[in-house]
């Protein structure tokens, strides 16, 4: 009878080691690892929003050569599912412009990730830095809304400046530069009283004086090159902000 309950035991120890190494074996594939969480396994496709103007759509390219699209396939790359990214922009757009759409785009999903890059045409039209300001803070609200009311899971990208670019030097381009750094200032301590994330991609832009393959054939808009530098900028942002840390560097 010791021995029946014994060899029963023994079968029941075994069984019980076997699920769990099965369980933790098949767990291991796919996961994501949070900070500050245990191993959680990706249950579903991550969503992006991407506000902005002309630089978020990638004027002048493919829609597959935009900075966000590039991030997407970038993220898939790293073994991340990311959806197609929801892009609200449009050539012109000004902070008010940008405003009005997305009153207008019924935008009801909390997002994964809100990137937002707004301003050049707000300098262009003559738009002050409190005008500037003013919209830009109402728009960084509105993110953080569309992420759930997460500033952790909001990227603002900064204005590039096309100063320097074939279409900026028909202006005064020590002008622009001037009103473009003073409007960065603005977006930059906005994202930083609001907890955001910020990603300086100015000084990138401005190397198209020196790298003509930099620019887009308009003569004023980056090329799937500048982008896909933007990009190398943004993603490690993206992956903190998401909390992953298992991706290949």
């Amino acid at each position: 009878m010791v021995l029946v309950i014994r060899t029963v035991f023994a079968l029941i120890t075994v069984a019980c080691v076997c699920f769990l190494t099965s369980f933790y074996s098949s767990s291991s594939q796919g996961d994501i690892i949070k900070a500050g969480t245990p191993k959680q396994r990706q249950t579903r496709m991550l969503k992006i929003l991407s506000l902005g103007d002309s630089y978020t759509i990638g004027r002048g390219l493919q829609q597959t050569e935009s900075w966000p699209v590039q991030l997407a396939a970038q993220l898939r790359k790293d073994k991340i599912e990311i959806d197609t990214p929801v892009i609200i922009a449009a050539t012109g757009w000004t902070t008010t412009d940008l405003l009005m759409a997305i009153a207008n785009s019924n935008l009801k999903e909390p997002y994964d990730l809100v990137t937002l890059l707004v301003g050049a045409n707000d300098q262009f039209q003559g738009f002050g830095e409190y005008a500037y300001s003013a919209g830009f803070e109402k728009l960084l609200i509105s993110a953080i809304d569309l992420a759930g009311d997460r500033p952790s899971r909001v990227i603002v990208v900064s204005i590039p400046d096309y100063s320097v670019t074939k279409f900026g030097k028909q202006f005064s381009p020590a002008k622009i530069k001037a009103a473009i750094e003073n409007f960065n200032i603005v977006n930059k301590r906005l994202a930083r009283e609001k907890g955001v994330y910020y990603v300086n991609v100015t000084e990138i832009s401005r190397r198209v004086a020196e790298d003509v393959t930099l620019l887009a054939p308009d003569g004023l808009h980056p090329s799937a090159k500048m982008y896909a530098e933007w990009v190398n900028l943004i993603r490690p942002v993206v992956l903190e902000a998401l909390g992953i840390e298992n991706y290949n560097n």
